[in-house]
C-alpha cells in the first residue's frame, strides 16, 4: 500500500494514464485515417458486374451494399445498375429471396460518361453518320480502338473553348467596358478605333467558333448503339464517354491501368455531374492558393501586433484588455468572422474599389462581391489569436542577455529587434503560422460568405495578365465535402466523393504543415532561438 502511495505521490501514475490516453486517441485518429482511405481508395478499384435473374427479370450491376435480415424484413443487396437516363435511378435494393445463380458475363461493360452517369451494359454496334461499321464483339474492339482518339477530340475542344476562347471572350469584355468610358466621354475618334479592334476580334471569334463546331460534328459523327441487359435500347456519341471498363474480362494488370486511371483524373480534372463525378483538381488548388494568401496576410499582422503588445506598448490595464480580446477572439464561431468579412470587405471595402476603379462594370460587381482576397482576409482575421500569442511567446523566450549585448553595442531598440530579436524568435512565428495552417485550412462557414463556390469557371492564378486575380471565386476541399455530403441529389453515387475529398483535405493540410516545419527546423539550425 506504502508503495502504491508513493507511485501516487510522483506522478507515475498520471503519466502512465495520460500515455495510455494518448495511444488511445493516436489509435482512434489513425483508424478514422484508415476507415476514410479504404472507403475513398477502394471506390476506383474496378469491381465486377454480377448478373443475376430477379422475379421482374434479368439484373446487371455491380454489388456496392448488402443489408441483413431484420424481423420481418428479409435481407437485401445493394446494386449498382447505373443508366440513370433509362432506369431514373443508379442504384437498387433486391430481397436474395428469389435471386438467380450469379453470373458474370465476359461481353459486359461500364461505360464512363460525361452525363448520366455510367451505362452498364453491351454494346450492340458502332455507327458512323448513322451507318454501322461494327456489331457485337467486333463492335466493342473497334469503339476501344477508336475511344483514345475521340477522347483527344474532346480534350482539343475543351481547351480551345477555356483558352482560345475563353480569352477573346475576356478581351472583348474588356473592349465593352473600354466603349462604355468612351461613350460617356464622347470621344468618337476613339470609338471609332475600338469599333474596328471589336470587328477584328469578332471575326477571329467566329472563325474559331466555325473550327470548333466541325470538331464538334467530327466528333459526334461515332455513335454507340448500347443495350441493357433487359433488352433496353440508347445511342450514345464517342466523343462523350470518358472510360470503357469490361470489368469481367480484365487481368490484374488492366485492372491496376484503370484504378491508376481514374486515380489521376481524380486528382488532376475538374468535376462533372454537380461534382459527383470526375475531379476535383480546382478545389484542391483554391484550397492551397487560399492557404498561402492567408499566411501571407495573417503573419505580418500577427507579428505586428505582438510586436507592438510586448515591445512597445505601456504595460497597463488598456494592453491587458486586448490581449484578453485576442485569446477571446480565437473562441468565437468561424460563422461570426464570414459575417464580418461579408459586410465589412465584401460590401464595405471592395464596393468601394468598384466604386473608385470599377465603375464602368457596374452594376456588376468585380471586388464587391465574394472571391479568393476576402475569404483569405477573413480567414487572416480568424487565425490572427493564433499568430500573435505564439509570437509573444517567442519575443519573451529570446534571452535577455542578447537584447542587452545588442544595446550595449551601440544599436538602436529597433536595430535590436530586427537584427537580434526577430531572427531568434523566427521559429517560433512559424509555430503560430503552423497552428494558423491548421486552423484555417479546415475552415467552411466563412468561406460560404466570402467567396467559395460549388464550381469555379476560372482559377484565380492563370496565364491571362494580370496572372493572380484577387477578385476570383474559387472552389475549396472543406465546401466541396459539404456540397457533396450534403447538397448531391445522388448520394449514394456521391459517398465515395465525399471519403476521398476528405483524405485529400487531410493530406493538403499534412503537408503545407510538414513544409512549415521543416522550414522552421531549417531556421531554428540556422539562427538558434527559442524552442517554442
Amino acid at each position: 500500500m506504502s508503495r502504491l502511495t508513493e507511485r501516487f505521490r510522483q506522478g507515475g501514475i498520471f503519466v502512465w494514464f495520460s500515455g495510455t490516453l494518448l495511444a488511445f486517441c493516436l489509435a482512434m485518429i489513425l483508424s478514422l485515417v484508415g476507415y476514410i482511405v479504404a472507403k475513398g481508395m477502394g471506390f476506383f478499384w474496378p469491381s465486377p458486374l454480377v448478373q443475376v435473374q430477379t422475379t421482374e427479370g434479368p439484373l446487371l450491376g455491380e454489388i456496392t451494399g448488402h443489408e441483413p435480415a431484420r424481423r420481418e424484413e428479409t435481407e437485401k443487396i445493394q446494386f449498382r445498375v447505373a443508366n440513370r437516363d433509362i432506369y431514373g435511378q443508379d442504384f437498387r435494393w433486391i430481397p436474395t429471396a428469389g435471386l438467380g445463380q450469379p453470373e458474370y458475363p465476359k461481353d459486359v461493360l461500364l461505360i464512363e460518361r460525361l452525363e448520366y452517369g455510367p451505362f452498364i451494359g453491351r454494346i450492340a454496334s458502332l455507327s458512323h453518320e448513322g451507318r454501322d461499321v461494327a456489331t457485337g464483339p467486333a463492335a466493342l474492339a473497334e469503339a476501344l480502338r477508336r475511344l483514345p482518339e475521340a477522347n483527344r477530340q474532346r480534350h482539343q475542344i475543351r481547351s480551345i473553348e477555356k483558352g482560345e476562347v475563353g480569352e477573346l471572350n475576356r478581351r472583348l469584355e474588356k473592349l465593352r467596358l473600354s466603349r462604355r468610358k468612351l461613350e460617356a466621354r464622347g470621344d468618337a475618334a476613339a470609338l471609332q478605333a475600338l469599333e474596328t479592334k471589336v470587328a477584328g476580334l469578332q471575326t477571329t471569334y467566329d472563325q474559331l467558333q466555325t473550327s470548333l463546331e466541325k470538331t464538334r460534328a467530327e466528333a459526334k459523327a461515332w455513335t454507340l448503339n448500347l443495350q441493357t441487359v433487359d433488352g433496353k435500347t440508347k445511342e450514345w456519341p464517342l466523343g462523350s464517354v470518358v472510360r470503357m471498363v469490361p470489368a469481367n474480362n480484365l487481368t490484374f494488370f488492366g485492372k491496376l491501368g484503370i484504378y491508376l486511371s481514374r486515380l489521376w483524373e481524380f486528382v488532376a480534372d475538374d468535376p462533372r455531374e454537380s461534382n459527383t463525378e470526375g475531379g476535383i483538381f480546382p478545389a484542391i488548388f483554391g484550397t492551397v492558393m487560399m492557404v498561402l494568401v492567408m499566411s501571407v496576410l495573417v503573419v505580418p499582422l500577427g507579428v505586428i501586433t505582438a510586436l507592438y503588445l510586448r515591445e512597445y506598448a505601456k504595460q497597463g490595464w488598456l494592453v491587458r484588455a486586448v490581449r484578453v480580446a485576442v485569446n477571446n477572439l480565437a473562441g468565437v464561431p468561424s460563422i461570426v468572422f464570414g459575417v464580418f468579412g461579408l459586410g465589412f470587405f465584401v460590401y464595405g471595402l471592395g464596393g468601394s474599389i468598384d466604386k473608385l476603379f470599377f465603375a464602368e462594370s457596374l452594376p456588376t460587381p468585380t471586388y464587391g462581391t465574394g472571391g479568393i482576397l476576402w475569404a483569405s482576409l477573413t480567414l487572416a482575421l480568424l487565425t490572427v489569436p493564433v499568430v500573435v500569442v505564439a509570437t509573444e511567446e517567442a519575443l519573451g523566450a529570446v534571452a535577455r542577455s542578447q537584447r542587452e549585448a545588442s544595446l550595449a553595442m551601440g544599436a538602436t531598440k529597433w536595430q535590436t529587434l530586427w537584427n537580434v530579436v526577430l531572427p531568434s524568435a523566427t521559429p517560433g512565428i512559424l509555430t503560430g503560422l503552423i497552428l494558423a495552417i491548421a486552423r484555417g485550412a479546415g475552415e467552411v462557414a466563412p468561406l460560404m460568405l466570402t467567396g467559395v463556390v460549388k464550381l469555379a469557371p476560372a482559377m484565380p492564378l492563370d496565364g491571362t495578365f494580370p496572372f493572380f486575380h484577387l477578385d476570383r471565386k474559387f472552389m475549396h476541399l472543406g465546401f466541396h465535402i459539404y456540397d457533396v455530403g450534403f447538397q448531391s441529389p445522388n448520394s449514394e453515387a456521391a459517398k465515395p466523393m465525399v471519403f476521398m475529398t476528405a483524405f485529400l483535405l487531410l493530406l493538403v493540410v499534412v503537408l503545407l504543415n510538414l513544409f512549415a516545419l521543416n522550414l522552421r527546423r531549417k531556421l531554428r539550425e540556422r539562427l538558434g532561438g527559442s524552442t517554442f
